[in-house]
């Protein structure tokens, strides 16, 4: 209960700086984090879940239907959380969400007629973590890592990637999380596409699997990439390269930083290896909490990093990527999805070494 009492704080907190007498969260990131954890959803390719939160001065609540209403009360136990829920028929229209917020100053994270849109600053909002979910986050990191390493290892030329992605999935769920991101590519498709899409090719010598893993509301990331025989000398070179990019990136994201000097370090860093152009072929990540990435960081930005935050960078080479969850610790970054056995490289960024995952060779 804690978590939720500080969370409830921290939202009217944000209210007031927002100049809001009510405000109105109904995606699935926004739900889980304002009730610290608990689940909106049912179907998973939705960002809308089937309940609405309406938090003012003073009161909380969930507006949903009569489906829902038993399971979020009862086992997510939204009403033993002081939620009060405020349930209408499944197959009639409802005004309660209206009556609510009637004659207040509404914000929203969704287009609400009559709100002010603040899902911008709404999104950095919820990579401010509390404590409490820098202890989730790490234990989601080992568990992101355990399914990406029995995943992974398990892979045999022949298989397509559907059926890479069903291992992964797999080895995801059955620890207690989803993969809400399952990408594959084997062989060409690491070297034409940075989104891929598992298909029915089948992997011959090269695979790169990508999961974003969630478990209460928490998103984690990771990637890794395996090679059955040795690496092609341009292949090891990109290697290195992006794990200097990435170490960049993880040693620069310090308290009081902003997004915009660390992606200038980066920049630098693709520049020194002669890949100057390549980050504008796929975005480069940015803190994480309850989506993904909340921000994507890019060029300029003065957002600035803060002790207990959390993010996932994700540098690029055409045929070769690195991505680790990273938590902003007071006296340093801590990597929450490490491999234990896994091959690193270790690289040097203004005096400070560090370990970057390498390809797999088998």
């Amino acid at each position: 209960m804690a978590l939720q009492e500080d969370r409830l704080v921290q939202i009217r907190t944000f209210m007031q700086e927002q100049q809001l007498d009510a405000l109105v969260l109904r995606t699935v990131g926004s739900f889980a984090w304002a009730t610290a954890g608990h689940r909106s959803y049912v179907n998973t390719a939705s960002s809308d879940g089937i309940g609405t939160l309406v938090v003012t001065a003073d009161e909380q609540f969930v507006v949903t239907n009569s489906i829902e209403a038993p399971r979020l009360d009862q086992e997510e136990g939204l009403g033993a959380a002081g939620w009060k829920l405020r349930v209408s028929p499944w197959y009639k229209a409802d005004n309660t969400l209206a009556k609510i917020v009637d004659g207040k100053r509404t914000g929203a994270d969704f287009a609400l007629p009559g709100a002010i849109d603040i899902s911008g600053a709404l999104a950095w909002q919820r990579s401010l973590l509390l404590p409490a979910e820098g202890d989730r986050f790490r234990a989601l990191g080992g568990l992101c890592a355990a399914a990406m390493n029995e995943a992974i290892r398990s892979l045999t030329p022949g298989m397509t990637e559907h059926e890479i992605a069903a291992r992964l999935a797999f080895e995801t769920e059955r620890r207690g999380a989803q993969a809400i991101v399952n990408l594959i590519a084997t062989d060409e498709r690491i070297f034409q596409f940075r989104h891929p899409i598992p298909t029915n090719h089948k992997l011959d010598r090269y695979a790169m699997l990508v999961l974003c893993g969630r478990q209460d509301g928490l998103v984690c990331s990771i990637t890794r990439l395996i090679r059955f025989g040795k690496l092609t000398a341009e292949l090891r070179r990109k290697e290195q390269i992006v794990a200097q990019i990435d170490g960049t990136f993880i040693l620069g994201t310090r308290p009081g930083r902003t997004l915009g000097d660390i992606f200038a370090d980066a920049q630098a860093a693709y520049a020194a290896g002669d890949f100057a152009d390549q980050w504008q072929y796929h975005h480069q990540g940015g803190p994480a909490a309850y989506e993904p990435r909340e921000v994507i960081a890019a060029p300029g930005m003065t957002q600035v990093v803060a002790t207990g935050q959390v993010y996932a960078w994700n540098p690029s080479i055409t045929g070769t990527k690195s991505e680790d969850t990273v938590l902003v610790g007071a006296a340093g970054n801590e990597v929450l999805t490490v491999i234990d056995g896994w091959p690193t490289i270790d690289v040097a960024v203004n005096g400070q070494t560090i370990s970057r995952p390498a390809i797999l060779e088998l």
